[in-house]
């Protein structure tokens, strides 16, 4: 399962990153994390609007949630998850028969 995680650092964080080696030691630390876990990074990416950019390939959605936990445990930051589909997963599900009323239709 392909995963792109969306970081932010706390004040604390930030300054762990100013402290230490910068932005290489974060995005190892990271890496080995994935990695414990089966799975593998694909990119780290610094941004802006938020600290870090992660996709990365993991074996599964508690593997996604071993990571979340931890890192939110840490008090160094806070990570939002988002599972990624490729578009023939889309093309999959747009044939799979769905039954939903919308509001005040039950």
């Amino acid at each position: 399962m392909k995963f792109l995680i969306v970081a932010s650092y706390s004040a604390e964080g930030a300054k762990g990153v100013l402290k230490s080696t910068g932005g290489s030691s974060r995005k190892q630390a990271t890496e080995r994390m994935i990695n414990e876990l089966g799975g593998k990074l694909e990119s780290f990416y610094y941004v802006t609007n938020c600290d870090a950019y992660v996709t990365c390939e993991l074996p599964d959605a508690a593997a996604a949630a071993a990571i979340a936990l931890r890192i939110k445990a840490s008090g160094f930051g806070s990570i939002v998850t988002h599972l990624l589909l490729e578009v023939e997963q889309v093309d999959r599900a747009t044939a799979l028969a769905v039954h939903y009323p919308g509001p005040g239709n039950d």
